[in-house]
């Protein structure tokens, strides 16, 4: 979602603000601006669109002050344009701000009854006019922050500069991601460790209704009622080289290419062979619990809820318990029956999803124990859990997941390994998934080979509107990504069923316009699927086979075929999403659209 950048020090701080938020610009926004004091003056400047068009300006004009803040808005309250976009002035006053000020409506209808007038539609303009108005009454910066926030509902991801204040920065946190960086006579604030890469790798992650003070030579932490919290910076592991393209024309394609490497940092040191079991030293439940554990709830939105749904079938089949799968954003609002034994697996790429967030926090209000599959170290969601596994996949920074979804999926099976054995799993049984895993990265490196082939067929169907995904038992679920990544990267209609249920209504949409995308290896239910696929060209849809190598009767039946090795039951599912990952991409770039932001899309989605 939005993007927040700020800085206080000795050097420039324009390039550190155009640079962060470039680094940002993955998480999706419309429009972005910074603000600078120098010399006594608030200069700032904003533009609809692209942040290199708001580079060439900031360039053009004399920006040269020491201290400043930025900022990308995706649009929630008022639509893309410079009046609406960050940074929002009043008075001496700069602020931006990522979230939701859901009693807007009556804060700023009591700013203006007296008197102030509005320049944005945004919520957020109510909060610089409430700071401005307590500095105007004497307040310093941190304690107008704080009598302000303290009358707000809803979240904020807040900085805040003052005109005649050039020593200091106010930040303020309540559900939207926000970190200090600690650098040497300088200070930085950020709502992602992306956007300072480079600068410095020490870092505090803000909690939740906390508000820091930062001057160049150090920083504060307060809770909301102006009591000290002792923080101590941590170090995170991110290089610039990791969030570059590397020679790839888009990220998107970088991260298919990586997933040999990172499904291989997941997995390094923890496969135990000659025990049949993983080690998840991180998962902080007693073996007891696990023993007796009696259900899976996994909670995750878009593809971390698809993961969970091929972790589902894997699961069930690995420790015979029932998995429950849920999106954050339903499960929140429901009034959920949480059976005792119940183990929760939130699953995000991120940390910071707010509808993944607000069910693990209601998940702990229950008293359920939460395990956390996540990829951004220091994350909300990996503070909050109780215990879990960081996924090692590297930055991620295209919108489309890919390399997360490999290894979401990867890390169930490490998670249900643990606990089948606790269960009673056989040590032959738990040798053999073991040694699918370690077959993985090097299963995915050989299908990643297919790209030239995968290349071709993609320019041949380009000119399609219209696909269908199909698959059965495991492969549904990666069906219904396949569908997911085609929609989101190329802005086409693509859907996805089990192909058992289209003689249920499905078959209705079938035609020689209809792109049908089948995945039917060589599995248990081969026969049936390969069924499945004559009945979909006997209604002449154009069908594109996902296929184990060797199977010759397919390509009878397809229009194409894409071969992949054949694997193991445990990893077949994984495989089959690797072309999928690659066809979509393909056609998208085929088509001319955003590739790594796509549109009305953002990266991590931290507010509802």
């Amino acid at each position: 979602m939005c993007g927040i950048i700020g800085y206080i020090g000795n050097g420039k701080a324009a390039p550190v603000l155009t640079g962060g938020l470039r680094r940002m610009e993955y998480r999706g926004y419309d429009s972005a601006g910074i603000a600078v004091i120098q010399e006594g003056h608030l200069k700032t400047i904003k533009r609809q669109g692209k942040v290199e068009e708001l580079a060439k300006a900031v360039n053009d004009a004399d920006f040269h002050g020491p201290v400043g803040i930025g900022h990308t808005r995706w649009a929630t309250h008022g639509v893309p344009s410079e009046a609406n976009a960050h940074p929002h002035m009043a008075g001496r006053v700069a602020i931006v701000h990522n979230g939701i000020i859901e009693n807007f409506s009556e804060l700023k209808s009591k700013l203006t009854s007296e008197g102030v007038e509005f320049k944005s539609q945004t919520d957020s303009e109510v909060l610089a006019h409430m700071i401005s108005a307590y500095v105007q009454e004497g307040c310093d910066l941190p304690q107008a922050v704080q009598k302000t926030v303290q009358q707000v509902v809803g979240t904020f991801g807040l900085a805040v500069i003052e005109r005649d204040r050039p020593d200091v920065i106010v930040a303020a946190r309540r559900g939207s991601p926000l970190l200090i960086g600690v650098g040497n006579n300088e200070m930085f604030i950020a709502s992602d460790a992306t956007a300072i890469v480079g600068h410095t790798n020490k870092v505090v992650y803000l909690e939740d209704d906390e508000i820091a003070i930062c001057r160049p030579d150090g920083y504060q932490v307060k809770d909301m009622e102006n009591r000290e919290r002792m923080r101590v910076a941590q170090t995170i592991a991110l290089e610039v080289g990791s969030i570059e393209k590397a020679g790839y024309d888009h990220f998107l394609l970088k991260e298919i290419m990586e997933q040999p490497k990172s499904v291989g940092d997941l997995l390094r040191g923890r496969l135990d062979s000659e025990n049949g079991t993983s080690h998840l030293g991180g998962l902080n439940v007693h073996d007891d619990f696990l023993r007796g554990q009696k259900r899976f709830l996994t909670i995750g939105c878009g593809t971390a809820y698809y993961a969970g749904l091929l972790g589902k079938y894997l699961l069930e089949r690995m420790t015979k318990i029932p998995v429950d799968v849920e999106f954050g954003s339903e499960f929140r609002y429901r009034a959920p029956v949480l059976a005792d034994g119940t183990l929760a697996v939130i699953i995000t790429q991120s940390g910071e999803t707010a509808d993944t967030m607000a069910s693990l926090r209601e998940l702990k209000r229950q008293g359920v124990p939460t395990m956390g599959l996540v990829n951004v170290v220091g994350s909300s969601v990996a503070r909050e859990v109780d215990g879990g596994m960081y996924l090692h996949a590297g930055p991620e920074i295209s919108v489309a997941s890919t390399k997360a979804f490999t290894s979401q999926v990867a890390a169930q099976l490490l998670l249900g390994l643990q606990i089948a054995r606790l269960k009673g799993l056989s040590i032959t049984e738990g040798r053999s998934i073991i040694a699918a895993l370690e077959d993985l990265p090097k299963k995915i490196e050989q299908t990643l080979k297919l790209a030239p082939e995968i290349k071709k067929l993609a320019k041949k169907y380009a000119h399609f509107n219209n696909a269908m995904y199909l698959g059965r038992d495991t492969l549904y679920p990666v069906a219904l990504e396949g569908s997911h990544k085609i929609k989101e990267v190329s802005y086409i209609h693509a859907e996805a069923y089990p192909a058992g249920e289209m003689k249920h209504g499905a078959n209705a949409l079938i035609d020689e316009n209809l792109l049908v995308v089948f995945l039917v290896p060589k599995n248990a239910l081969y026969s049936k699927a390969k069924s499945n696929l004559e009945e979909v060209r006997a209604r002449s849809g154009r069908v594109l086979a996902i296929a184990t190598e060797g199977d010759k009767e397919i390509a009878k039946e397809a229009d194409d075929v894409i071969y992949i090795p054949e694997a193991s039951e445990w990893i077949e599912p994984i495989i089959a999403n690797i072309p999928l990952q690659l066809f979509a991409y393909y056609f998208a770039v085929e088509r001319g659209t955003d590739v790594d932001q796509p549109r009305n899309l953002a990266k991590s989605v931290t507010v509802e």
